[in-house]
């Protein structure tokens, strides 16, 4: 049951860093994206399942902590990040007033309310003091048991509540005036070279992307990353979606040529042999490793299998 959970909960949270938007919103320059939608997930019976094990773990502990349920009031979270401009955040849904107040109080204690206009509307600007040696520090607000830190937007982020049923919080400024004369959304294409992979479904739960090498890079020119596959791979999508009442889920890997993606293919298959024949892993368990379909196709490697969403919750749980 150990490495089933640690299969998904790698699935569920692997980019740095939670409809009316979409993934198929996000520029294609980003260096990665993430966007779950928890409309979906509520309207969804498979999707409830997984939305159950976030209330529980998240939401629930938020609004113990705050009063609000941000749960219910969220549609959706996409967040993603422009090379050198550092994250977008973008939440969506039916944001009470009392949630609106949370975030005013949180921009009178670490920013300036004195709000300033792009495009007719209003946005205000937070900023992290540093330290003595001029290194960023981490934001902090909240008492009590309640402790927020913004390790991403450490050393200053824009925030603005003016758009309808959203919220923003970016990186940079000229990132939020962006955004507001745009209706929330940064204009880009998805048609140049190197645009990140978007995988899609008819009720998309999670969407996930990363560019390995953007990431990576350091001034050396080394990709910086411990695992030989990321080494070798240029760009990485995740989709979890609700499909004939199972929860799908999608990896696609574009490597950087056809010959790793074959190798990579035929490292997952006998990992995936091996560990099915484990003497501590229970009958579901191997039922979904011996499903997992995997097929290299060019400089492409996909993964994909079909799991019970009690069977999901049920691991994450245990």
């Amino acid at each position: 049951m150990r490495i089933l959970k640690l299969l998904i909960i790698g699935l569920l949270l692997a980019i740095p860093g939670l409809a009316a938007a979409d993934a198929s919103d996000i520029p294609g320059a980003s260096t990665w994206y993430f966007h779950v939608d928890m409309k979906e997930m509520r309207s969804d019976e498979v999707g409830k399942a997984l939305y159950g094990w976030m209330d529980e773990e998240i939401f629930s502990e938020i609004a113990e902590e705050t009063g609000v349920d941000l749960g219910e009031q969220l549609d959706s979270l996409t967040a993603y990040s422009l090379e050198g401009q550092g994250p977008v955040f973008l939440f969506e849904g039916d944001i009470s007033q009392e949630s609106k107040d949370l975030v005013m109080t949180f921009i009178a204690a670490e920013g300036d309310l004195q709000p300033m206009k792009s495009s007719g509307k209003s946005y205000y600007r937070l900023a992290a003091e540093g330290d003595e040696d001029g290194e960023e520090s981490n934001r902090h607000v909240g008492g009590g048991n309640l402790e927020i830190q913004i390790e991403a937007l450490a050393e200053e982020s824009w925030i603005s509540l003016d758009l309808k049923n959203k919220v923003i919080v970016t990186a940079n400024e000229e990132q939020m005036k962006a955004m507001l004369a745009n209706g929330g959304k940064i204009k880009g294409t998805r048609s140049h070279k190197g645009a990140l992979l978007v995988l899609t479904a008819e009720k998309a739960l999670l969407q996930a992307g990363m560019n390995s090498s953007a990431l990576g890079d350091d001034d050396d020119g080394d990709s910086g990353w411990d695992s030989n596959i990321l080494r070798n791979t240029e760009q990485v999508a995740i989709l979890i979606a609700a499909v004939a009442n199972k929860l799908a889920i999608e990896i696609e890997l574009i490597t950087t040529e056809p010959e790793m993606a074959q190798s990579l293919a035929s490292v997952a298959r006998g990992l995936i042999s091996l560990v099915s024949f484990d003497d501590s892993m229970g009958d579901d368990e191997i039922a979904i490793l011996r499903s997992t379909k995997v097929e290299a196709k060019g400089n492409s490697l996909n993964l994909s299998l079909a799991i019970d969403p009690s069977v999901v919750v049920a691991t994450l749980r245990d």
